[in-house]
């Protein structure tokens, strides 16, 4: 039999009935963020392109890589009572890493010789010995694409306790795993500039890497001060990669050199699936200017192995078909460079 408490007015003494750890929380569930991003990536050891000529000698990898811009999307939402699992898609992409060198010596012996083809009735070669200059040129490009499950283990770090007063834990982690696809396109292009042949005479590479697989990682941040925060992601993806190859050899306006064997033109297409590796971490601090809006600043850093590169796919000397078939693998590159952008939560 229930007696009440004649000094508990509202109840069962002892009980609060909205305990404070029990409120769900009320925060925005969508997000949205948008980077800019500068990056470049690094170089294999190359090969050459010309056999030394007056003190010089080009490689695939003369005139370094640039620097250029990029952009880094990101939208989500938070999902359940708690918000603790949330979904979210991810795009970034670097356009425009190029390098160009270019030599005048003359008497060049372009890298690679073509013994084995003609263009029309001229023998290839021609166009390839006792050059007048040459120039080597690289144009390459990277895509990620991402979608994650997420499962926030306590708070949220937008959400954490800024008044010292009612502190609350000062760090966050969120687990994330899912799909990931990452793209990098590599193209070298030769052009050799003949006074015999009269036209230049152009070897170009077009290598394509596409990681596709599964991936894991995790958000850690850690706020040092009211507003401020440290924040780092890695990640590590377990991929398949679809590699294409084009090897091409044609002049600059366009006529394609042949095989003297057979007639056929010069420019072979492979395909090779092999598996690859990736690992990314993001790290950088991020301003909670309010609960809506933060701005963040970080650098990142992508390492990628396992793949193909167009400067493995050298040739030395086209004779026929199978010198140009086939694709090289095992090579590895960082991809790395800052970002600073901005997240809205509504």
């Amino acid at each position: 039999m229930y007696i009440p408490d004649p000094s508990a007015a509202d109840g069962l003494s002892g009980f609060r009935p909205f305990h404070a750890s029990d409120r769900l929380p009320d925060w925005p569930r969508w997000f949205a963020g948008a980077s800019g991003l500068v990056m470049t990536r690094t170089l294999p050891n190359g090969v050459a392109t010309m056999q030394p000529a007056g003190g010089t000698q080009l490689t695939t990898t003369s005139g370094g890589l640039s620097w250029p811009g990029g952009v880094d999307l990101q939208l989500g939402r938070w999902f359940g009572a708690r918000q603790h699992h949330g979904l979210e898609f991810v795009y970034w992409g670097v356009f425009g890493l190029d390098a160009q060198a270019t030599t005048t010596v003359g008497g060049i012996a372009a890298i690679p010789q073509a013994s084995g083809a003609q263009v029309g009735a001229v023998a290839a070669n021609l166009f390839l010995t006792n050059a007048q200059s040459q120039q080597v040129s690289r144009a390459d490009l990277v895509n990620d694409v991402e979608i994650n499950y997420l499962y926030s283990l306590w708070d949220r770090p937008e959400f954490l306790s800024r008044d010292p007063a009612t502190p609350t834990r000062p760090v966050s982690l969120i687990w994330l795993a899912g799909f990931r696809f990452f793209q990098l396109e590599d193209v070298l292009a030769l052009a050799t500039f003949s006074g015999q042949a009269g036209s230049p005479l152009d070897f170009s590479v077009a290598t394509n890497n596409n990681l596709y697989g599964g991936q894991m990682g995790v958000k850690f941040d850690w706020r040092f001060a009211p507003r401020l925060r440290f924040s780092t992601v890695p990640k590590f993806l377990l991929a398949g990669n679809a590699i294409t190859n084009t090897s091409t050899l044609a002049t600059a306006s366009g006529t394609p050199a042949t095989f003297a064997a057979t007639g056929a033109p010069a420019n072979v297409h492979s395909t090779l699936g092999v598996f690859s590796w990736l690992g990314s971490v993001d790290t950088g601090v991020a301003w909670d200017v309010t609960e809506h809006w933060s701005l963040w600043i970080g650098y990142r850093v992508v390492g990628v192995g396992n793949i193909a590169q167009a400067d493995d796919q050298w040739s030395s000397d086209i004779t026929t078909a199978s010198e140009l078939s086939g694709i090289t693998a095992g090579s590895s590159t960082i991809v790395h460079g800052g970002f600073a952008g901005f997240q809205g939560r509504y």
